[in-house]
Formats: structure tokens, C-alpha cells, sequence
């Protein structure tokens, strides 16, 4: 099922790429006057303004603009693509020297790039995906019941070694801390007790599930199931904050939840940008020369690349069936290498000044997307 709103939103960040890019190309034969602001007109541009000499008023003109305005598709898009991915590097560094005429923009790349992602991955197949069968987790639920049993009988153990250390056989006195051993030895039988009660009570449900079924409708055995299982348990030991229980309010309905993060990321991806540029800077504090624009322009760049390689991975790892782990291996190792290449000619260091600021970078990238997860999980299901 086609998500509109994803569409629309492709549509639009395609237009927004291209308004902010200034026009190229052929404009046809030229007026001697300007139609827009009246000056005389001797190129194919009016020097004023910048409107074409030549206004076409034709059906496929009107095509043409819609399909530069949504897909960018003009000269500089075939210049800047093969760059991205194969020197990107020559392609940030020409872009901060002022080479950006034959170039798509950083900004425009990536909100064109951004936009597409989720425009392309609102056609994939979505497959219910299936962590265990249900019998699978009523055994491994049996499995546990037993462990936690084994658990009271050993502490039940410990009970009754206590108690005898308590009042030894031979008339000799207590050791001095018998008394604390006894008191955790029961707070240990206690909680082994409640673990059991549990356990038996999570057995008792999913044997219920598999005669009656889900009351909640959900496919049992489903990741939703699973799910739903786990955001019930949380907040009836009464340690859960605020946060956390509305969190695992939302993920009672994980099909709603996932939808509401997906929107969530769409809406707010932009906030890679900044929380990404701080961590590069970092790296050259102490050289001169490089400005926040110029970091800015590279993680624009970088982070296309990625969005990019996402959508690869992600339609490879759909439609080629088990090829998932060779396609995320590949990915992988692909990410330090591409950080590596347009570090090094971006910035124009050495080979050991790339390799240690690429560590650095893929730890500050953790960190970033991290803060990043963090910040969609709170706008979407944290209030």
C-alpha cells in the first residue's frame, strides 16, 4: 500500500530542491526585451533578473519544468552523482572553493536524496515478520518456568544452610553476620518465588493465546505480539518513570507506533545536520582554515551518501531473499571507506591524519545517530 503522505512529502522536498537551485540550461531563442522586468536583452538571460529571454508557453515545456523542478534532472545531477560515490572528496572540496555551478547544491542533494528515500521505501512489500511460532515460545517458556523453579530450590538451599549457621549443632555461637546472610538468603528465596509466579503466569497466557487466541488481535508469534508482550510488563513493578510508561503505552499498538515513528524520522531527519556538525568541527579545532560552512557542506554530503546507501541496502535486502547479512556486511564496510575518501580529499590530510579522524568519525556517528534515535523516539511516542 503506496503511503500518500510519504509520496506527497517526496514531491514537495523534490520541488523545494529545486526552487533554491538556480536554473540551467537552454532557454531557447531570446527576446531584445525582458518580459518580466523590461530591460534590454542580449543573451539568453536577462542580466536583471535572471528570467530566460525566451518564455515558452507549450505543454511539454510545462513537463520539462515539472520533471526538473521534482527530479532535478538536469546536467549537474549526472556530474555530482558520480562524484558521491566515487570521489567525494574532489566534490566537497570544489564545492567549498566555489566550483558550484556544474554542482547539485549539498542542501538541495540532500533534501532531494532524503525525500526520495522515503518516497521509494513507502513501495516496498511490508512482510510480517516472525520472531518464534507460538510453540516455539510456549517450550521456551516452559524452558523458563523450569530455571526459575531450579532457582527457589536452590535458594530454599541457601535458607536452610543459614538457619543452620544460625544455631550450629555443636552449642558453638553464631558467626556475626549470620543473621544478615539469613535476611538475604530469604530476600533471595522471596524474589526467586515472584520470579516463578511470573514466568507461570507469561506460560499460562500464551497457552491461552493458542487455544482462544490474541485478545488484542495481534498474529501470536508476530514481532507485534512480542511487543505488545513486553510494553504490558512494564510499569507494574512501579520503578518505571513517566517517560517509560507512555512509551510502552504507544508500543501496546506496535503496528501504530512503528507508523508514528516512521513519520517521526520523515519529519525531523533535517536533525542529523546539526547534531552531526559539531562532532566534525571537533575534529580540527586546533586547524586553521576550515569553517562551520565547510563542515556543514560536508556533512550534507556524507549524509546523502548514506541516505543513498540505505535505500540500497534496504531494497537489495527485500528483493533478493537471503541476501540480507551479505548486503549489510557490504554496507558496513563500505560506510569507513567512503568517510575515509572524502575526509581525506576534503580536507586534503594525510593518510594516518584520515585514518585516526575516521575512527573518530564512525564513534562520533554512533553517538550522533544515537542522540538522533533518541530524540525521535521522544517526539513520537514520548508525549
Amino acid at each position: 500500500m503506496i503511503d500518500l503522505e510519504a509520496a506527497g512529502g517526496a514531491v514537495t522536498g523534490g520541488v523545494i530542491a529545486g526552487a533554491i537551485e538556480k536554473p540551467t540550461g537552454q532557454a531557447g531563442d531570446h527576446h531584445t526585451t525582458c518580459a518580466d522586468c523590461g530591460t534590454e536583452v542580449t543573451g539568453k538571460f536577462c542580466a536583471e533578473c535572471g528570467q530566460p529571454a525566451h518564455v515558452h508557453r507549450s505543454l511539454l515545456h510545462l513537463g520539462e519544468e515539472i520533471l526538473h523542478g521534482v527530479m532535478h534532472f538536469d546536467g549537474r545531477l549526472w556530474r555530482t552523482l558520480p562524484l558521491l560515490i566515487l570521489n567525494p572528496g574532489r566534490l566537497t572540496r570544489e564545492w567549498v572553493q566555489g566550483k558550484r555551478t556544474r554542482y547539485v547544491s549539498p542542501l538541495a542533494m540532500f533534501l532531494f536524496t532524503l525525500f526520495v528515500m522515503f518516497f521509494a521505501l513507502s513501495f516496498m512489500p511490508h512482510r510480517e515478520v516472525k520472531l518464534q511460532t507460538l510453540p516455539q515460545q510456549i517450550a521456551a517458556q516452559r524452558e523458563a518456568v523450569a530455571e526459575a523453579e531450579q532457582a527457589v530450590v536452590a535458594a530454599r538451599q541457601q535458607v536452610e544452610a543459614s538457619e543452620a549457621a544460625m544455631e550450629p549443632a555443636d552449642g558453638s555461637p553464631p558467626a556475626f553476620d549470620s543473621g544478615a546472610r539469613a535476611g538475604a538468603a530469604a530476600g533471595a528465596l522471596a524474589g526467586a518465588e515472584g520470579q516463578v509466579i511470573a514466568e507461570k503466569a507469561k506460560l499460562e497466557r500464551l497457552e491461552k493465546d493458542a487455544i482462544e487466541g490474541r485478545k488484542d488481535g495481534l498474529s501470536p508469534g508476530s514481532w507485534q505480539a512480542q511487543v505488545a508482550d513486553v510494553a504490558a510488563t512494564v510499569g507494574k513493578d512501579g520503578q518505571s518513570n513517566g517517560l517509560t510508561k507512555t512509551v510502552a503505552k504507544k508500543l501496546k499498538n506496535p503496528d501504530l507506533a512503528l507508523y508514528k515513528l516512521q513519520q517521526t524520522v520523515y519529519k525531523f531527519a533535517f536533525l542529523l545536520v546539526p547534531l552531526s556538525i559539531p562532532f566534525v568541527a571537533l575534529m580540527f579545532l586546533w586547524k586553521r582554515g576550515f569553517t562551520l560552512y565547510d563542515h556543514g557542506v560536508f556533512v550534507l554530503y556524507s549524509l546523502t551518501f548514506m541516505s543513498m546507501l540505505l535505500m540500497a541496502v534496504v531494497i537489495l535486502a527485500t528483493t533478493l531473499k537471503g541476501a540480507g547479512p551479505a548486503v549489510g556486511l557490504a554496507a558496513g564496510l563500505i560506510v569507513p571507506v567512503h568517510m575515509f575518501a572524502q575526509l581525506k580529499g576534503a580536507y586534503s590530510l594525510k593518510i594516518f591524519s584520515t585514518l585516526w579522524r575516521t575512527v573518530a568519525l564512525v564513534i562520533f556517528c554512533e553517538i550522533a545517530a544515537t542522540l538522533f534515535i533518541v530524540s525521535i523516539i521522544y517526539l513520537g511516542l514520548g508525549h
